[in-house]
């Protein structure tokens, strides 16, 4: 799906065979120009912290969550059997994906048709980084101001796989030691964002949308920024909090860090004023 293009400087498994570490980038940063930033944000980072990653690129498919969720059994398992044949043709041990539906399905569902990997969600292996010191503590008076902050656990990532403590840890670090705000529903008891178990390609009822009431309780924190670790949540409470008319920034965890470690790309420079004839 996605090209060496398309994210910066990220070599795939061709251009990089010795790689530790494989970068599933997913369906949505392959598609979606939101979601792109998240994995050009991940793609900084890993950089960074010198790890030795590569992606797949063209030979990545969908990993088939959503069409099994919604009970298209044959799809999913035509995506699953073809993704298990190029990891195990590449001898991918280990996996880090950015969107909890791609954690799930590559850990939970491929192993049921031989696809045994080490699967880790980006904030566990970005909390990994920060442990050993491969990415910096965050210097507060050295960035921007981020206002009150509040995490979403994505389902599928705390409910599903029991995953709430590494991106808080990695929330901890980007923040410079400072408190979240949390919400009422948090970790296990986390609140649906409105996409999961296949809801994402569903309509809603337009009164009441799922991602508005989860919108409103982030914002009932005081929050200015929300995070988010899934790119599915990272949609649905984007249009949440505009539903609810307020101005809160949505960011996925990734991209909170790099802005915080100051590694965002430079602004290109403004094109100089025409001369007036």
């Amino acid at each position: 799906m996605t090209t060496p293009s398309e994210l910066p400087a990220a070599p795939t498994v061709k251009e990089n065979p010795s790689f530790d570490i494989l970068y599933w980038v997913g369906c949505a940063a392959s598609y979606d120009r939101r979601a792109q930033r998240v994995a050009r944000a991940m793609v900084r980072l890993l950089k960074h912290a010198g790890v030795n990653f590569a992606i797949l690129g063209k030979e990545e498919k969908c990993t088939g969550d959503s069409a099994r969720r919604l009970g298209d059994e044959f799809l999913f398992q035509e995506l699953a059997t073809a993704n298990i044949e190029t990891l195990n043709r590449y001898n991918v041990k280990r996996i880090v994906a950015h969107c909890p539906h791609c954690v799930n399905a590559l850990l939970k569902d491929y192993v049921q048709f031989g696809g045994t990997y080490e699967v880790v969600h980006h904030t566990q292996l970005l909390a990994d980084l920060i442990r050993a010191g491969k990415l910096p503590a965050v210097a507060g008076a050295s960035v921007p101001e981020t206002g009150p902050v509040t995490y979403h656990d994505p389902c599928y990532l705390a409910r599903a796989n029991g995953i709430h403590e590494a991106p808080r840890e990695v929330l901890q670090t980007a923040l410079g030691g400072k408190s979240l705000c949390e919400m009422k529903r948090n970790r296990t008891n986390t609140h649906c964002c409105g996409a999961g178990g296949g809801r994402m390609w569903m309509e809603e009822e337009p009164k009441h949308r799922v991602s508005t009431d989860r919108a409103a309780q982030a914002l009932e924190t005081g929050a200015k920024t929300v995070a988010t670790g899934c790119p599915f949540c990272l949609t649905m409470m984007t249009d949440g909090v505009a539903a609810n008319g307020a101005e809160a920034r949505v960011l996925d965890i990734a991209e909170l860090l790099v802005e915080r470690l100051g590694l965002n790309p430079p602004a290109p420079a403004a094109a100089p004023a025409a001369t007036p004839v």
